[in-house]
């Protein structure tokens, strides 16, 4: 039995999120899923490094499957692209330890956030960002920021329905850089809930628009529930950028 990690790049826009759904075919893992089991002429089941919320993007989400096809590593590679929708690349294809694992293995994660902040939104990235009209204080946003540096518990920063799993995270590095309005956020962490990139960064826009003091990010860490932490950020603005292991 071979273990196969993937590397893929994906446009989120049409599809449900990563995860296979019961009443949809209509995400990333069942296209990748339904190629792979025609190609290897046996039931594939590909795990991801984590699951992508609806219209969220990869650069290089990361994922391994088991099968028993002897097709060589470059031949699997062509495979893919040729027969995935035109969203959907499988950019590396290698054999791996039978061990890998690419879930439970993960050590950080990078998500990208993209916002417009000019008057105007630009016509070309307009399905890949998020557009806010008004003035965004950066340096106030990289206040708010530190507060989120460390382990904390992110309860606050997730529609995580569960009561049973742990909502403690440790964030390594949020970093916020304009570039004559193009704002990218990227932050890094050993894990990430539902919605809680999105959240956060819904949460800095907020502070960036002076709707929310930066001081008050304790405060809706210390309160744990979600009602406290701001809007949930659009998912076009969002891709999965790394993932090391």
């Amino acid at each position: 039995m071979r273990n196969i990690k993937i590397v893929i790049e994906y446009d989120g826009t049409r599809y449900k999120g990563w995860q296979r759904l019961g009443d949809s075919d209509n995400t990333i893992q069942h296209k990748l899923e339904s190629v792979l089991s025609k190609m290897a002429g046996e039931n594939i089941e590909v795990i991801g490094s984590g699951r992508t919320d609806a219209g969220v993007h990869a650069s290089n989400q990361v994922a391994n499957f088991r099968t028993e096809c002897t097709m060589p590593d470059h031949k699997m590679l062509s495979y893919c692209y040729e027969y995935l929708p035109e969203d959907i690349v499988v950019k590396s294809v290698e054999e791996v330890d039978t061990n890998f694992h690419a879930r439970y293995n993960v050590k950080v994660k990078k998500y990208v956030y993209n916002i417009c902040n000019n008057k105007v939104h630009d016509v070309f990235t307009r399905k890949y960002d998020y557009h806010v009209a008004l003035p965004l204080n950066i340096d106030k946003m990289r206040k708010a920021a530190e507060f989120l540096i460390g382990e904390h518990d992110f309860q606050s920063f997730t529609t995580l329905k569960s009561k049973k799993k742990s909502t403690v995270r440790n964030i390594y590095t949020i970093n916020i850089v304009d570039n004559d309005g193009n704002i990218e956020i990227s932050i890094q962490g050993n894990g990430f809930m539902r919605n809680m990139v999105r959240l956060i960064v819904g949460t800095l826009v907020e502070v960036g628009l002076s709707e929310t003091d930066a001081n008050e990010i304790n405060d809706i860490l210390d309160k744990k529930e979600r009602k406290y932490s701001g809007h949930i950020a659009p998912a076009k603005g969002l891709f999965l950028e790394e993932v090391d292991y």
